[in-house]
C-alpha cells in the first residue's frame, strides 16, 4: 500500500496566487471578493475557468456552485469546505494535495475571502447579503458556560490561555512587542499591506490600551474586507506554466482535546500544532532546520509566540528569547510573517499568508525578499487551538 505521505508530497504545486486589497472603508460584497481574488490567481497561473475542476471555497460567504457558475468552470468534479475558522486555508491545501494526488481532480481553486470589517456591529450597513457564519458546537457551550461570565468575545476565550502562557513561563511583554513591531516593519516592505505606511513604535504599543489581559490594543490582527485565492495543479502541468512552480511538500491538521472546549483541557497550552508539525515535516522528509522562513497564523502576538514553540523553533516558554537574540524580522535566524501578517497586512483568513509564502519561493518580493529561499511553512490557527501547516518549496 502506498502511504500517505508518498502520495501527497510533491503530489501538487501552487502555480497562480491572487488578492484583492484590504478595505475598511465603504462596505462591501464578500463573494464579489472571492471572485476577483479567484481570477487574479487563474491569471496569474495563465489559466481559464474552464481548466478548473475542483473548487475549495470557505465557509458561509459562496459556495462552489456559485463560483463555477459565476467564474464558468464548466467541469466541477470535486468540492469540500474546512471548517476550521481560521486554520482553514492552510488545511485546505491538504484537501486540494488528496484530491490531485488520488486524480479525482487535476486542478484546484481554493479561495477564502470575508467581510472581516464591513460585518463588525459598529460598521456601517450595506445592503448586501447576509454572510452570517452557521453555527458550530462551541456557540451553545459558548453561550451556556462562557457567556454567564462575561466571556463573549474571542479576544476574551484567547485571553484564558495566553494569561496563562505569560505567567507559567514568565514570559515578558516585550516578546510580544517584538512580533507586533516585526510585523509592522516588514509591512512596510508589502504594496498592498493596510498599514504600509503607519510605522509602530515601542511607546505607541505600550501606551496602547489593554484589551484584556494582558493583550494589548497592537496584539490584536485587524479585521478588513478582504480575499486571496491559490490555484494548485500536478507537477507535471505545473512544468508548462507561467511561473516557478511552488510544490506541496508536507501538511497536516491538528485539534486539541477537547475540540470545543477550552478551560477544561488537561493542558490549555497544548495546540493542534503540536500534533500537526510533527507529520507534516515527516511527510516532507524535512526539519524545521531546512526552513527559511515562516508564515505564522497571528490572530494575536501571543499566538505567534506559542505556535514557535509547537513547531519547534524554542522549547515551552523560549520564544521569548528567541525573538529577542535570534531574531524574526528578514536579518534574524528565522524571518516571520514577512508581508505584515494579520497584524499589519490584513486578515484574510491566512490566505494571504500562503500567497505571501509562494510569491517569497518564486523570489519575487525585492526588497522583503528572504535571500534564497527554497522552503517555507505556512500556519493556519481555529479560535480554540486548532492547527493546520504546509510546508512548500521552490520548484
Amino acid at each position: 500500500m502506498i502511504s500517505q505521505d508518498t502520495r501527497l508530497s510533491q503530489s501538487c504545486a501552487v502555480v497562480g496566487v491572487g488578492e484583492t486589497p484590504h478595505y475598511r472603508s465603504d462596505p462591501v460584497d464578500a463573494a464579489h471578493l472571492i471572485l476577483e481574488a479567484s481570477l487574479a490567481a487563474l491569471n496569474d497561473a495563465g489559466l481559464r475557468p474552464k481548466d478548473v475542476n475542483a473548487i475549495l471555497p470557505p465557509e458561509g460567504y459562496i459556495s462552489s456552485e456559485e463560483l463555477a457558475a459565476q467564474l464558468g468552470v464548466d467541469d466541477l468534479r470535486y468540492s469540500t469546505t474546512v471548517h476550521m475558522g481560521g486554520a482553514s486555508s492552510v488545511a485546505a491545501l491538504q484537501s486540494a494535495a488528496m484530491a490531485i494526488a488520488t486524480g479525482v481532480a487535476d486542478t484546484v481553486l481554493v479561495a477564502f475571502g470575508w467581510d472581516g470589517y464591513s460585518s463588525r456591529p459598529t460598521a456601517p450597513q450595506r445592503p448586501q447579503r447576509s454572510s452570517r457564519l452557521p453555527q458550530r458546537p462551541f456557540a451553545e457551550l459558548m453561550r451556556n458556560y462562557y457567556a454567564p461570565y462575561g466571556a463573549r468575545l474571542a479576544v476574551q476565550w484567547y485571553g484564558f490561555y495566553i494569561q496563562r502562557y505569560m505567567e507559567l513561563y514568565n514570559v515578558p511583554p516585550e516578546a510580544a512587542l517584538q512580533v507586533a513591531l516585526t510585523a509592522r516593519s516588514h509591512a512596510a516592505l508589502t504594496d498592498g499591506a493596510y498599514l504600509k505606511d503607519k510605522p509602530l513604535t515601542r511607546d505607541q504599543y505600550f501606551s496602547s490600551p489593554i484589551i484584556v489581559e494582558p493583550i494589548r490594543r497592537y496584539d490584536c490582527c485587524l479585521e478588513t474586507d478582504c480575499a486571496a485565492a491559490v490555484i494548485l495543479t500536478s507537477p507535471e502541468r505545473a512544468k508548462d506554466l507561467r511561473h516557478q512552480p511552488v510544490a506541496y511538500l508536507g501538511g497536516a491538521e491538528g485539534h486539541p482535546h477537547p475540540a470545543d472546549d477550552i478551560t477544561n483541557r488537561s493542558d490549555m497550552l497544548r495546540l493542534g500544532l503540536h500534533s500537526a508539525a510533527p507529520r507534516a515535516f515527516a511527510m516532507a522528509g524535512l526539519q524545521l532546520s531546512d526552513v527559511d522562513f515562516l508564515e505564522v497564523y497571528d490572530c494575536y502576538s501571543h499566538v505567534v509566540l506559542l505556535q514557535l514553540e509547537a513547531l519547534g523553533l524554542a522549547e515551552a516558554g523560549g520564544a521569548a528569547d528567541f525573538v529577542a537574540n535570534e531574531g524574526i524580522g528578514l536579518d534574524g535566524s528565522m524571518p516571520v510573517n514577512t508581508h505584515g501578517g494579520l497584524l499589519s497586512h490584513g486578515h484574510g483568513w491566512g490566505m494571504n499568508h500562503i500567497v505571501e509564502a509562494v510569491r517569497q519561493l518564486r523570489h519575487e518580493r525585492g526588497s522583503a525578499q528572504v535571500s534564497g529561499a527554497q522552503v517555507g511553512v505556512v500556519t493556519g490557527y481555529g479560535d480554540l487551538g486548532d492547527g493546520s501547516i504546509a510546508i512548500l518549496g521552490r520548484g
